[in-house]
């Protein structure tokens, strides 16, 4: 489908994810929208350079439009004099600057950056805002003033990646709608900011994990950002390194969309607090927590297996921490020699991920005991599993674990977004009804394969959990409920819109 002018009532903004990635975020999107089947809704969803876009959804009727946009990957645009470049670099390197740096933005300083860069009256694109001289100047004069200490190639690259995603987000076409609805913050962020301030409509934004804490795990594990310093040799840790500068972006880029957002929604009062540290009002914040289907995942025929068999339902990527899981599985073979172990999710998302954990199931001699299947249906593989094991570094409300504890399975998950209550019950739960499986700690092989055994060895306990999960997430995670939430909020906010 293409771009549409065709007014939407709804917008909905992504950062790589629907309709090109599959599970989780995605997964919800595409019931939201069949869902609230009298809305009318444009899909923007912000992808890497070269990410692929390959539709994984049939899109519902009621997607009057989607615009795909690549990050870093401006047009060449017009070509400006000297004079018009070094005004506009001389005006973007103050905001350019604080974007990058641990002072907090507001909407209004993202207001100057899009104030400027309209003010030239010409199409500006990589040549004007990363290849002139001018913006190098701009470029070093920001690493001078900031991280003299540092490499400057590591600077030169980070700053124009930085830079080239603003730009990238600011410049592309904003779709028309009445309500403009993020999934996150980040980049899908700043385009909903950006909508507050061209359109004045109502935005809100859906935070299913904390973005600012995802990103921050992977840019504190990232091999390529040096914290070394290549001027000097000091004992001290800088003031500032690369990484503070990527995660001052990304929590500006935060800051800057809640300060736009009407409502700033989550799936549970968790995650609350690290919205609120992020700069987040009160005032605006809600939760609505996810829901599934009961019927259908219900209606599954769960059964205890002949030969134990547990499940992973997720990406093949490092922040589902699949390589825990296997590591688990060679533990847990030791006393259940004969298990199934199944990986169901897509695998192409990081190959070279993938390709450690296939090298990690060979050298643990697990070959015959882990599958991979690649993208597939759950349904076809819920039936099959005895637990349903979760061993992410960070999650916020899994669909994998309602859709799962709706057919009854016990759960094995770490202790991460809303797992904990999920599985032992929110406080004040009444009645109180137990536990519906196990949580364990993160990174930790041997207490999630113990977690396992214990389950799968106590038939008395194992059926307990099953009835638990089943019952709680029928109760409490009915998606009949989550719909009429966002129903309201659409009608409520469509209302002022008009």
């Amino acid at each position: 489908m293409r771009a549409s002018n065709q007014k939407a009532d709804v917008c909905l903004i992504f950062e790589g994810a629907y309709p090109y990635v599959t599970g989780g975020v995605s997964g919800w999107a595409q019931g939201l929208i069949k869902e609230q089947s009298h809305l009318s809704f444009h899909i923007c969803t912000i992808m890497p350079r070269d990410g692929d876009v390959t539709l994984k959804y049939d899109l519902p009727s009621n997607v009057i439009g989607l615009t795909t946009i690549r990050l870093n990957d401006l047009p060449a645009g017009a070509s400006i004099n000297g004079g018009l470049a070094t005004r506009l670099h001389r005006a973007l390197r103050e905001p350019m600057g604080a974007l990058t740096s641990n002072q907090p933005m507001k909407l209004d300083d993202l207001k100057k950056i899009m104030d400027i860069l309209r003010g030239t009256r010409a199409t500006l694109g990589t040549e004007a805002l990363l290849d002139r001289e001018e913006a190098w100047q701009q470029l070093v004069d920001l690493y001078e003033t900031s991280f003299p200490d540092h490499s400057f190639l590591d600077y030169f690259w980070s700053y124009r990646a930085i830079a080239g995603g603003v730009y990238s987000t600011l410049l592309a076409p904003l779709p028309q709608a009445d309500i403009y609805h993020s999934m996150s913050t980040g980049y899908a962020g700043l385009m909903a900011a950006r909508a507050k301030v061209e359109t004045g409509k109502p935005v809100f934004v859906t935070e299913h994990g904390i973005y600012t804490n995802e990103r921050r795990i992977e840019v504190t594990s990232a091999d390529w950002l040096e914290t070394t310093s290549s001027k000097a040799l000091t004992i001290d840790k800088p003031r500032r390194d690369l990484r503070d500068m990527w995660i001052d972006s990304i929590n500006n880029f935060s800051r800057v969309c809640y300060d736009a957002s009407d409502r700033i929604i989550t799936l549970f009062a968790g995650n609350q607090a690290p919205q609120i540290e992020d700069g987040a009002a009160i005032e605006k914040m809600q939760v609505i927590p996810n829901g599934v289907d009961i019927k259908r995942f219900s209606d599954l025929a769960h059964r205890r297996q002949a030969t134990p068999t547990i499940g992973l339902i997720g990406r093949v990527v490092p922040i589902k921490d699949i390589k825990t899981f296997i590591r688990a599985c060679g533990l847990l073979r030791q006393t259940a020699p004969d298990l199934k172990a199944y990986v169901i999710g897509p695998t192409d998302e990081d190959n070279e991920y993938y390709s450690e954990c296939l090298t990690l199931v060979q050298m643990l001699g697990l070959e015959r005991t882990i599958t991979f299947t690649g993208q597939a249906k759950v349904d076809e593989y819920l039936p099959l599993l005895d637990v349903l094991v979760l061993t992410s570094i960070s999650e916020a409300q899994p669909l994998v674990i309602l859709e799962a504890g709706a057919a009854g399975i016990p759960i094995v998950a770490t202790d991460v977004g809303s797992c904990r209550e999920i599985i032992e019950g929110m406080v004040g739960e009444t009645p109180h009804l137990g536990a519906g499986g196990i949580v364990t700690p993160l990174a930790s092989p041997a207490s999630t394969a113990d977690a396992i055994f214990t389950l799968l060895s106590d038939t008395t306990l194992y059926e307990n959990a099953s009835n638990v999960i089943r019952t709680r997430i029928a109760d409490y995670y009915n998606e009949g409920i989550q719909q009429q939430a966002y129903r309201n909020l659409y009608a409520e906010y469509l209302r002022r819109s008009a």
